[in-house]
């Protein structure tokens, strides 16, 4: 327990004097450390959490949760059926990919073409986020393109385009590539810079005869109620189709997410330093103090107050001062990362710069996800550190002797 008495000798050597000019900074300086370190720590994780999860929810919004591809045979229309029996199972849909060659005027692009059948195209949350422009029907001879190839093409609905395929075709003078005009349909906005710039939707029977594939050549695309959840749902989905080639949107984006965490616990870590820099001016500042407040302690020793109570003392100012820096960069760092998106805006005009350029980063916005873990951990971090730095310099002041330091003053 805090006595009355170790609470206002605490807060009064708080209110430095003004020939302890030099404590007062380095507590100030203490404290603006911890603040900023605690607030930037914040800011880097709620950007990075934001930033994993926009990538989720958008890789997922393009991708099928879980794809099956024929190995030896195709598919049974009764394993298909067995699909229903799963709770996590939203619906499944046939495609089929190739890459090509997109031709318009004097550009070339290679792309990547995938196949739908009607309706299946019209069930993807591509084609339902509200940002899809056109008609969502996928005709034959007829072609869906992002929005940044659009930019790219200097087309729009209704212009037509060529698509070139790999395959060729004999003519009387020799091999020619197979190409066919399209037109294009609508325009699909991912959100995904890459995704827009490079993938197409097509008819999956025209995709098929373009690229001479087979029927027996189509995939099994199965959507997910909750995707979050694939570990789970992966085993049923084996257990079904166990003669065939199985992969989920986490294997396909595997070595990303992982560089991702990675990245994350480096920054955490890196950051924290801010803190434990900070942290050690406590000690500095605290060492100062008890040296200027030696006379103080030795008549508190003096009067029958316990070495006890002389390190609670001292160890609460740190403490103290720790533990206000922390709430107060929590507060700021909270308040940075829902306004961040705002701030970068302001940042970008004032300075005329692109702060976060989408075509890097593949967002359209700068992303914040505030976690309430991650800030309990932070602070918790904080407040440990300032803990352990205030200990030295409390049970410095504890070991005084009152007798030498009344003698010498």
């Amino acid at each position: 327990m805090i006595s009355s008495l170790e609470k206002k000798v605490t807060f009064r050597f708080l209110k430095t004097k003004k020939n302890e000019g030099f404590v007062n900074i380095i507590t100030i300086f203490s404290f603006i450390g911890i603040t900023l370190g605690v607030a930037i720590l914040i800011i880097v994780m709620s950007v990075m959490n934001g930033f994993r999860s926009e990538l989720i929810n958008k890789i997922v919004g393009f991708n099928a949760h879980v794809i099956v591809k024929p190995y030896e045979k195709n598919f049974d229309k009764s394993d298909v059926k067995n699909l229903l029996l799963i709770d996590n199972f939203d619906y499944s849909v046939a495609s089929n990919t190739s890459e090509g060659v997109i031709i318009n005027k004097n550009y070339t692009k290679g792309i990547s073409v995938r196949g739908y059948k009607r309706k299946s195209f019209q069930k993807l949350d591509l084609v339902n986020n509200g940002n899809f422009e056109g008609n969502k029907n996928l005709n034959s001879k007829h072609i869906s393109i992002g929005k940044e190839l659009s930019f790219t093409l200097d087309v729009g609905i209704g212009d037509k385009i060529i698509l070139m395929s790999p395959f060729g075709v004999e003519t009387i003078v020799g091999a020619l590539p197979k190409q066919e005009s399209y037109i294009i349909d609508s325009i699909f906005d991912s959100g995904l810079f890459e995704f827009d710039q490079n993938v197409v939707f097509m008819n999956i029977i025209d995709l098929e005869n373009l690229f001479n594939l087979d029927i027996d050549d189509r995939n099994m695309e199965i959507y997910l109620n909750k995707p979050n959840r694939i570990n789970e749902t992966l085993f049923d989905i084996r257990e079904i189709f166990k003669d065939n080639i199985i992969y989920t949107w986490a294997d396909m984006n595997k070595s990303l997410f992982s560089a991702l965490k990675i990245e994350r616990n480096v920054m955490f870590i890196i950051l924290s330093l801010i803190i434990i820099v900070a942290a050690f001016n406590i000690i500095s500042g605290l060492t100062i103090l008890v040296k200027n407040k030696t006379k103080d302690i030795a008549i508190l020793k003096s009067i029958g107050v316990q070495n006890n109570s002389i390190a609670k003392i001292f160890f609460l100012v740190g403490f103290i001062i720790g533990l206000f820096a922390t709430i107060t960069g929590i507060i700021l760092g909270v308040a940075f990362s829902i306004y961040i998106e705002e701030i970068r805006i302001l940042l970008s005009q004032i300075f005329n710069i692109q702060i976060f350029p989408e075509e890097i980063y593949f967002l359209s916005k700068m992303p914040s996800e505030i976690n309430l873990f991650s800030i309990l951990i932070i602070g918790f971090v904080s407040i440990c550190i300032t803990i352990l730095v205030s200990l030295y310099p409390a049970i410095k002041a504890s070991n005084l002797d009152p007798v030498k330091s009344l003698k010498y003053e």
